[in-house]
């Protein structure tokens, strides 16, 4: 089988597999595990203003459907590396693997590592084509 038949599917696995995990930390564990009030909370004993942990979890969230669906997927790709840098540097001081107290460092940067291969490779297969209002062409997903 050829590169170009199966890059696509590679693709579409990466990003539904990247918004699976993004649902989990953003929705699931941010929103309905610990609620924003929670997650707030928990920011603001990191030093972090609290309304941080709102933003990262509704972040997390839309990034996660968006890659799902594959919408606008290479921007979304990059928009997401802020919020992965800030969990890789919170997480540095704690070490090697993530199964440690606190969790290591090496889960987020790989995270971003993926999302930056991501970035590169666009949406793949089966991924929604929508139309920036005022484009006079559909955005390429692919």
């Amino acid at each position: 089988m050829s590169t170009e038949r199966t890059a696509p599917y590679a693709a579409l696995l990466l990003r539904v597999s990247l918004g699976i995990l993004f649902l989990a930390h953003g929705l699931w564990m941010k929103v309905l595990t610990f609620g924003l009030a929670g997650t707030m909370g928990y920011f603001g004993s990191l030093g972090y203003p609290p309304v941080f942990g709102a933003i990262v979890a509704l972040a997390e969230t839309a990034a996660g459907v968006a890659l799902i669906l594959g919408i606008w997927t290479r921007a979304v790709s990059l928009l997401t590396l802020p919020i992965l840098i800030g969990a890789a540097l919170q997480h540095g001081g704690n070490g090697w693997v993530f199964s440690r107290a606190g969790g290591g460092w090496e889960f987020p940067v790989f995270w971003i590592a993926a999302m930056l291969v991501q970035a590169g490779l666009g949406a793949g297969a089966h991924a929604v084509r929508l139309r920036l209002p005022g484009a006079c062409r559909a955005v390429r997903a692919a």
